[in-house]
């Protein structure tokens, strides 16, 4: 699962910015100058204004799994501002770090893209431009937990392209109607599990935080404060996510698994074979999952917790502009164009996406598609992961703590004070530059 990277990159990041800052004195002397970033106004300049410069080419990093839609736009952009657009395949939970060893070089793309929860470490750093031309209509044509999630210190900074979350899967052949608590699904796996035939009612990895958000957040817990920016009101040992930690704690008698057995391989084998009758997970399966179930595949949203809709945690994937490109106002053209209504409509053709623009979640496209609808419905009740440079600090204590709980049965309150402390211990120690 990428979020398990988070950690290792805030590792890699600082071993990265040790690196720059050890390297020797001629890479120092190829350092190029960030390009003028500007500020962001209130009015934006008309599209019709905004003109790529001369002899403009543009390096542009995608993923090899959304690669075929990155070919289709830059051949639509090519033929609009007859800009040539070259593709590079790199992993987005590793572009920040690249384009801090790249960056600066001028060998990094002109126009990345990363979840936003990297946000922070890219604009902390001035990697990225700010989505100033364009502010307004991307503003205007996005949901607002995508602009959320694309602005770090009241700066927009990305142009959103996809929203991310999980949500319930499960085989309608041995779930009639998809469970509206985890009480319901607690009555359920009571009748269906049995450890001795490796069939379970419900799984999910139960020690990684991101999907185990929901029972942090849905009875009153968090991580950052208001919004995920304090970095000193830790709440993840809050009274709300203690209560909702006894919930997750109770499941483990219908999924008697140790954390560290419960994989995606593991989970991805059971539920397609029958002998895992639900599954959390995100979009990422859905393609795995309809060819293993076809018509027996639902989805729907996550389970009720305490009588509350639960609150997941949501990624925006959405394109920055790198500030050291020689290009920048082609490649601000170039992330407006892929960020259009039409543009994400195109990538949920090519890989199932969930859209962030209002125009595009309202469309026949995505109403008409049972499964991404109901990711879509899930974001509604769920919150962007904090994107300043500290989130990085959280993802090890937590997932040390969960498999504490639910492997070793520890009270919960105890646990995540000591991980609390192990946060704020880790943030005092962040060195800023």
């Amino acid at each position: 699962m990428k979020i398990k990277k988070l950690a290792l990159l805030l590792a890699a990041f600082s071993m990265a910015v040790s690196i720059t800052a050890c390297g020797p004195k001629k890479a120092s002397e190829q350092v190029q100058t960030p390009a003028e970033s500007g500020t962001p106004t209130e009015t934006t300049a008309a599209t019709t204004e905004v003109k790529p410069e001369d002899g403009a080419k543009l390096v542009i990093w995608e993923s090899k799994d959304e690669r075929s839609f990155t070919d289709e736009i830059a051949k639509q952009f090519t033929a609009k501002y007859n800009v040539q657009v070259k593709i590079e395949e790199v992993a987005p939970t590793d572009q920040v770090t690249k384009l801090t060893q790249d960056g600066p070089s001028g060998l990094a793309a002109d126009v990345v893209l990363f979840p936003h929860d990297s946000l922070g470490r890219a604009a902390s750093a001035n990697l990225v431009l700010p989505n100033d031309l364009f502010a307004e209509e991307t503003t205007k044509n996005n949901t607002e937990i995508a602009i959320k999630g694309v602005t770090y210190n009241d700066v927009l900074y990305g142009y959103p392209r996809s929203a991310e979350t999980y949500a319930l899967y499960y085989n309608k052949s041995l779930v009639k109607e998809a469970p509206k608590s985890f009480d319901d699904v607690l009555a359920f796996g009571k009748t269906f599990t049995d450890k001795a035939k490796k069939k379970y009612g419900i799984m999910w990895e139960t020690g990684n935080m991101y999907f185990n958000y929901p029972f942090i957040a849905t009875t009153g817990g968090y991580i950052y404060g208001k919004e995920g920016t304090d970095k000193d009101d830790i709440g993840i040992n809050s009274a709300g996510a203690v209560e909702g930690l006894k919930v997750y704690q109770s499941l483990k008698e219908v999924l008697p698994v140790k954390s560290g057995d419960i994989t995606p391989d593991i989970k991805r084998s059971l539920f397609g074979s029958g002998d895992v009758a639900m599954d959390i997970n995100g979009p990422w399966e859905l393609a795995g999952y309809k060819a293993a179930l076809g018509d027996k595949l639902g989805i729907a949203p996550i389970p009720s917790i305490g009588g509350q809709p639960a609150v997941s945690m949501a990624g925006v994937k959405g394109w920055y502009v790198n500030a050291y490109s020689k290009y920048p106002n082609a490649a601000k053209l170039f992330a407006q164009f892929a960020s259009t209504k039409d543009a994400q409509l195109l990538l949920n053709e090519k890989v199932g996406s969930v859209p962030t623009n209002k125009e595009a979640l309202e469309s026949e496209q995505i109403k008409s598609d049972p499964y991404v609808s109901a990711f879509a419905e899930q974001t509604k009740s769920s919150q962007p992961m904090p994107s300043i440079p500290e989130m990085g600090n959280v993802w090890g204590p937590v997932n040390a703590a969960l498999p504490e709980i639910w492997d070793n049965g520890k009270d919960p309150k105890a646990t995540l004070d000591k991980a609390a402390q192990q946060i704020k211990d880790l943030n005092n120690g962040v060195k800023k530059d």
